[in-house]
């Protein structure tokens, strides 16, 4: 028996989980502030409705096989195809309830785990957490503008100050093919002579990137800079990239890109305008725009620049100790009663442990108070309160107690 994770799956300790849960909390609080709506899909979809999506080498780092009723399925490889999937099932008159359940627009986000059997690097695992926000059914700039503006809050809510959002739109890249696109889709990372050598081995004209780079900003992108400012968005933040490509094949207008200053990994986030996607499951064309975080290298950046409030170390506030079997039902009294005042606590589950040790639990939790309740205590009607952190404590009453915790 191996006793360890898969390549390039992850276990999420208490420490870490806690993390991932507060970026979580924090993304959705900015997508319902712009009233996206959550939605949840399947791990597993059938084969058909995810390949031939993400052009050649997106289907082959799907995962697929056949279940046990003999039916070709595949593991969720993004979010932007099953919300595809869902439109045309439940937003489409062409719907097999014969009529649409989903008003549109449907802005929705999902936050959910995408699987790709991909080679592993920093920041790239197997299965991993995507976050999008997506607009169904509007093809109004403003639609783009406030995708650009919720991706811009989202960041800034999680404390970073310093990124940039390069955004540029697909037409500029005419009838380029699509392995043309994937290839200037590298500039960033390869720098300008690697990509040329690439266009020229692969049989494309080397000076294409001179030619993308001389281009006049699309007069969408000047509508949505503007729109997306109005709401809020820097101007300082907003850079427009004629060279970004993204090389998924469903973009048709607009594409953004978010990058980071001083985290030299990649960008931490993409997305854009995809109006065809959802006609090639309901017989008829659906404009969407949307981003997808790479939540990973979202949280990776935010340990880097020590973005996480401190409080983060431990949810418990208070560890109830156990004195003796005697006292156990008091001590449960107690824990019952700090919960009810909307206290995060803790209690000790053993009887007959010496206190040293209940101690040292707390400090190697990072729990900040114990509460001790032994034989004086109860005799008195208090408790004591240790704060673990100056190591200092005081006899209260519950009612002191609890105002303290409270804080």
């Amino acid at each position: 028996m191996i006793i360890q994770t898969l390549k390039g799956f992850r276990d999420f300790l208490p420490q870490e989980a806690r993390k991932r849960q507060y970026v979580i909390n924090t993304l959705k609080s900015v997508f319902e502030s712009y009233g996206f709506e959550p939605l949840e899909t399947p791990a597993l979809e059938y084969e058909e409705i995810l390949t031939g999506k993400y052009g050649e080498e997106g289907d082959k780092l799907m995962y697929r096989f056949t279940d046990n009723g003999g039916r070709r399925v595949a593991m969720r490889y993004d979010q932007t195809v099953p919300l595809a999937r869902v439109v045309a099932q439940y937003g489409s008159v062409n719907s097999p309830q014969g009529q649409p359940i989903l008003p549109l627009p449907f802005k929705r986000y999902q936050i959910q785990n995408v699987w790709r059997a991909d080679n592993t690097q920093k920041g790239r695992f197997r299965e991993f957490l995507q976050c999008d926000i997506d607009t169904v059914g509007s093809e109004s700039p403003t639609a783009d503008a406030e995708i650009v503006a919720s991706v811009n809050a989202s960041f800034e809510k999680l404390g970073f100050k310093d990124f940039m959002i390069q955004i540029n739109d697909r037409s500029l890249f005419g009838d380029l093919p699509p392995q043309a696109i994937l290839i200037i889709d590298k500039l960033e990372k390869q720098g300008k002579e690697q990509v040329e050598q690439e266009l020229v081995e692969k049989g494309f004209a080397k000076n294409l990137i001179d030619d993308l780079v001389s281009k006049e900003q699309p007069a969408s992108i000047v509508t949505i800079m503007h729109q997306a400012k109005s709401m809020g968005v820097a101007d300082e933040r907003l850079i427009f990239n004629p060279s970004l490509a993204r090389g998924l094949d469903y973009y048709t207008g607009m594409i953004i890109e978010v990058t980071i200053a001083n985290y030299p990994v990649g960008s931490v986030g993409g997305g854009g305008r995809y109006d065809k996607l959802i006609g090639m499951f309901a017989k008829q064309d659906y404009p969407a725009v949307g981003f997808a975080f790479g939540f990973d290298r979202v949280l990776e950046a935010m340990n880097e620049q020590n973005l996480f409030p401190p409080s983060l170390t431990n949810g418990t506030r208070v560890l109830v100790s156990i004195f003796n079997a005697e006292l156990e039902r008091d001590s449960i009294a107690v824990s019952s009663q700090l919960r009810a005042n909307d206290i995060n606590t803790e209690l000790w589950l053993d009887r007959d442990v010496k206190m040293e040790r209940q101690l040292k639990y707390a400090d190697q939790k990072g729990i900040p108070y114990v509460i001790v309740l032994g034989p004086e205590e109860k005799e008195k009607n208090v408790v004591t309160l240790k704060d673990m952190k100056t190591r200092k404590q005081k006899l209260v009453t519950l009612e002191e107690a609890i105002a303290t915790l409270s804080n």
